[in-house]
This record gives C-alpha cells, sequence and structure tokens, in this order.
C-alpha cells in the first residue's frame, strides 16, 4: 500500500467521561453477534474477536456477560445492521456503520450529522469501493521479511506487510483473521499487539486542510454522539 497504517476508524470512546457510551456499543454489538451466530465464543468466532476487543478496551466483564446472557434467552431488541455512506467535510470518503431498532431515527440522526457539517451523504456503494474490508494487525519486535516467511508458510493470504520504524502492521483480507493471529501467535507467544482488528482500510488517502479541520472534528463528534452508530471508517489525514 505504500504507507503506513493510519488507524482511522472512529468508534468507542476517547476519554474516560464517555465510557460508558464504548460499553453500550460494545454490549449491543456482542449481543446481536451471540444472537445471531451462538453463544459459545468457540463456535463463533466473530464473538470471540469481539470479546477480545473488549478485553482490550477495558470493558468488564458484567458487561459482557450482561450481553451474552441477554442473546442467551432469545429476547430483547432486534437490532439491524445499517449502513451509510458519504463524504465528509473537506471531501474525505466515509462510511458510518450502525445498529439499530429504528432505521428512520437511525437514518435522520446520522443524516444530520452530515447535513448540519456542510457534508454531503450520499446511496449506498458512494465511497464503499474506495475502501477494502480487511484484518490489521500492528506489532513491534520483528522484522517484515520474518512476518511474511511465517504467515506464508502458514499459508495466509497476505495483502501487505509494512515496517514504519520498526512497527511492523499486516493487511489480509478479513476471512484471514484467525489464520494470521494463530500464526503469529504460534511463532511469538509473547508477542502483544498494538492494532489487532477488522476494519475497512481507505486505498486512497485525502488530505484535509486547515480551514476543513474545525468542522470535521464537529462532524466525527456528532456521529460519535450517534446511540446508534458503532462505527466510522474515513480516510482524512489530519496536517500533523
Amino acid at each position: 500500500m505504500g504507507r503506513a497504517y493510519q488507524n482511522r476508524k472512529e468508534s468507542m470512546a476517547k476519554t474516560a467521561g464517555a465510557k460508558t457510551k464504548v460499553y453500550s456499543k460494545y454490549g449491543k454489538e456482542i449481543y446481536v453477534c451471540a444472537k445471531n451466530g451462538g453463544i459459545d465464543p468457540d463456535g463463533n468466532l466473530s464473538l470471540r474477536r469481539l470479546i477480545d476487543a473488549a478485553k482490550k478496551d477495558q470493558v468488564p466483564t458484567h458487561v459482557v456477560e450482561r450481553a451474552i446472557e441477554k442473546a442467551k434467552g432469545g429476547g430483547g431488541e432486534d437490532y439491524e445492521r445499517a449502513t451509510y455512506e458519504g463524504f465528509g467535510p473537506g471531501g474525505c470518503s466515509v462510511i458510518v456503520d450502525c445498529l439499530t431498532d429504528n432505521n428512520k431515527r437511525t437514518w435522520t440522526d446520522v443524516r444530520n450529522c452530515f447535513v448540519k457539517t456542510g457534508a454531503k451523504i450520499g446511496s449506498q456503494g458512494t465511497v464503499a469501493h474506495m475502501f477494502e474490508h480487511q484484518a490489521v494487525f500492528s506489532f513491534k519486535g520483528i522484522d517484515e521479511e520474518t512476518v511474511l516467511d511465517e504467515l506464508l508458510m502458514a499459508d495466509v493470504d497476505v495483502t501487505d506487510v509494512e515496517n514504519e520504524k520498526g512497527q511492523i502492521t499486516v493487511f489480509c483480507p478479513h476471512t484471514e483473521y484467525y489464520k494470521v493471529k494463530t500464526a503469529l501467535h504460534e511463532n511469538h507467544p509473547d508477542l502483544e499487539f498494538d492494532v489487532e482488528e477488522i476494519t475497512f482500510v481507505p486505498q486512497t488517502d485525502t488530505d484535509i486542510t486547515e480551514e476543513h479541520i474545525e468542522k470535521f472534528e464537529k462532524f466525527m463528534d456528532m456521529l460519535e454522539d450517534c446511540d446508534d452508530v458503532q462505527n466510522v471508517y474515513h480516510n482524512a489525514v489530519l496536517p500533523d
């Protein structure tokens, strides 16, 4: 990809005061995943990945357990995934991933975020082709040639391996997530990942100029304040 990976997935909260929102979003995602795919993490790999991510983000165990118990009971809300696409302030490409039990409400809330910051919401497929759905792992302590050799020996379909000042980043199709994680841990049991996620990786960048920074940040804050928004993916690059 010719560039260092930047984690441009705006999801979950960044401040201690927003922990409740973080827990709520994880709880909803885990509930939906367990309800649709089964409550056993060994048989539901997506659930296992979510639980691992929740632990890494310091979500309390009782939040995870409550969501799984709720799914086990078979009742509760009927959430469905809704995805919106468009162009954010400064012309960046944006994908907004939601879980909702009321499509009309969610559409109105997300659309307001676009409209009130001068952004433009589009139809399905407007920008999705500019992103690749990939698994991304980032870590230190191994050189890229060793990593590539180990993954190829494990028959992993690797898209790219980058080295930025000793920070190794592996890109692969999202379906290869557990093959990559297993292969790396088998060869390096103590390896710690700085990033381990399935995300939408932008294939091009959009530089955000000074005049658009304030609106871009407002746009992101407004989306994060929407209860139904789980993740926001974008290709914006802000000035240092």
